[in-house]
């Protein structure tokens, strides 16, 4: 486990816009399936950091509630409090609050005071981030994690959320279709729905001279992150 075997289809119902569609790209189809099957193999690892990662259409939401339904995360929370940061959990002290804003790159107390709905794309989602953290969930789950953020600022909370459940001994998975966070969020295992494939990451102190790749990322994993991610598994 997590192994998953996932069938879904849907029915177009025959209205007049659906039957122009198909007579246009003359489709042949009575139903639209399509089938995910993999293995995200960690069972009996130690791990804190996972990354589920492809481009749209290829199944990456569907495999992370599917695998993991009590931990996904799809900004579900409701924000309407004045301040932010009376939007956090109630049994949380001011103290507990700060230190997660603080962790996950949220870390100007002016905007703590503002509500949720007037914070930039980017603070949002690091409160969303915090949000999580402070609900004491061992596993968390992120979906469309930095896709409406500029890549700058999701490099930097990539590595901010990595240090911190880290730091916390918690478990974070991200669902992301950007590759560009792969070195600054750190994963110890990546699934990758565009090669179905997944691969383990294994720390390593003696790769540190190395420029690592894998076949189906883009993204090279550059000496300097050598100390975090020496060997791949594949």
């Amino acid at each position: 486990m997590p192994r998953f075997d996932i069938v879904k289809e849907v029915q177009p119902e025959k209205t007049f816009r659906a039957a122009s569609i198909i007579s246009n790209f003359d489709l042949d189809v009575d139903h639209i399936r399509e089938h995910f099957a993999g293995n995200i193999d960690i069972e009996n690892a130690e791990w804190n950091v996972g990354l589920i990662v492809g481009g749209s259409g290829t199944g990456k939401s569907t495999i992370a509630r599917e695998c993991f339904p009590d931990a996904y995360q799809s900004s579900t929370y409701t924000y309407s409090a004045a301040a932010v940061v009376d939007d956090m959990p109630k049994g949380k002290s001011i103290k507990e609050i700060e230190m997660a804003f603080t962790s996950v790159g949220f870390a100007s107390p002016p905007s703590w005071l503002k509500p949720y709905s007037v914070l930039s794309n980017g603070e949002k989602m690091r409160v969303d981030l915090a949000r999580n953290i402070l609900d004491d969930k061992d596993v968390i789950v992120f979906d469309e994690f930095t896709s409406v953020v500029n890549r700058e600022v999701a490099k930097t909370s990539s590595y901010a959320i990595s240090k911190a459940v880290r730091k916390q001994g918690k478990k974070f998975i991200a669902v992301a279709c950007h590759r560009d966070i792969i070195e600054w969020l750190a994963p110890d295992w990546i699934y990758d729905t565009d090669e179905k494939r997944f691969f383990t990451l294994r720390e390593s102190t003696t790769a540190r001279g190395s420029n690592l790749k894998y076949t189906g990322l883009t993204t090279q994993l550059k000496s300097k992150f050598g100390k975090f991610l020496g060997n791949i598994t594949i």
